[in-house]
């Protein structure tokens, strides 16, 4: 059997499609299972060992198509449901199954507040579209393979190579970030030595905060590869982070983990804490709560008080407490 998984993006939802890569290769006794995403994210798959070939979209669909023509499958597995998948489906002629994504219920639930979507996870949604193939969620963690060898001692300085904590302050959209002076606060009260993590967008944001606490705070924002990152959050003892890719990767070494949520909720898109052990999931409820799916440029009301409103000593508790 010959099996071809899609999803093209984005980081956190292409991360959550690993399980559902692993239980068809072993489930399905000598599938060859192959998954197709963008260039972009390909890294995710780099080094799966339940990947047979990495396929990538290329900028004319039509190519896309060719090659998966080529490679004559038994099914697709479209966990991406958009347009252009639909066109693949079509023009392939593969059979096929497709995940539901409930846009109406999403919709409806964004715009007057409702709760219409149940909280199932965005990995069990994806399941369920290779049930017909016998397969069963095994109920293990994400998948992540780091890429190479790294040494803590060449990424960290000395006072933050063992038992930090790993804070992930990067997010896509502002709604998602925590504010400056509130990382900071809570960064005072841990008792670890507190690592940041996030990408050159944020190299500003970290050397303010690293610039407020001293040498209790290492900032890694824009230093770091990504690989490193997922390196380091893989060796810290807790990690905290927001609604982003890194922090879903997160999930992948069973670390505790505080998953903070401002503008965006969780339950809507399916995407809280998988299969970690120890989970804070922190954020507060607010009638304007949540303003968007997946984060805005800035606070519809101008308020923010979905970050700023989070107690503190919830998460420090839990970051200073768990073992």
């Amino acid at each position: 059997m010959k099996i071809l998984v899609i999803r093209f993006s984005s980081m956190g939802d292409i991360i959550y499609t690993t399980p559902v890569v692993r239980c068809l290769k072993k489930q399905l006794a000598g599938a060859e299972v192959h998954f197709l995403t963008k260039p972009a994210f390909k890294y995710i798959y780099d080094n799966n060992p339940y990947v047979d070939r990495l396929l990538l979209l290329k900028p004319d669909l039509t190519e896309t198509i060719k090659e998966i023509k080529a490679e004559q499958y038994d099914y697709i597995i479209d966990l991406h449901n958009n347009l252009r998948t639909a066109i693949i489906k079509i023009r392939t002629g593969v059979r096929s199954s497709t995940y539901k994504k409930q846009t109406i219920r999403k919709w409806l639930s964004l715009k007057f507040n409702l709760k219409l979507v149940p909280p199932v996870h965005l990995v069990d949604r994806y399941m369920k579209a290779v049930k017909f193939l016998g397969v069963k969620n095994d109920d293990q963690p994400i998948d992540y393979y780091i890429k190479a060898d790294h040494q803590q001692d060449k990424l960290l300085p000395a006072t933050h190579q063992n038992n930090y904590v790993a804070f992930i302050i990067g997010a896509a959209h502002f709604t998602k970030r925590m504010p400056n002076e509130k990382i900071i606060s809570i960064c005072r009260e841990i008792n670890s030595p507190v690592v940041l993590l996030g990408g050159n967008d944020v190299k500003a944001n970290g050397d303010m905060i690293a610039g407020e606490l001293g040498s209790k705070v290492y900032n890694a924002c824009g230093i770091t590869s990504l690989d490193e990152s997922v390196f380091l959050v893989s060796k810290a003892t807790k990690v905290m982070g927001f609604d982003t890719g890194l922090t879903h990767i997160a999930e992948a070494f069973n670390r505790p983990i505080v998953s903070i949520w401002g503008g965006t909720v969780p339950e809507l898109l399916g995407v809280q804490p998988y299969k970690v052990k120890q989970v804070l999931v922190a954020g507060i409820e607010l009638p304007c709560r949540p303003c968007s799916k997946f984060g805005l440029a800035a606070c519809p009301l101008g308020h923010f008080k979905c970050m700023y409103d989070i107690p503190e000593s919830t998460i420090v508790d839990f970051v200073n407490n768990q073992q």
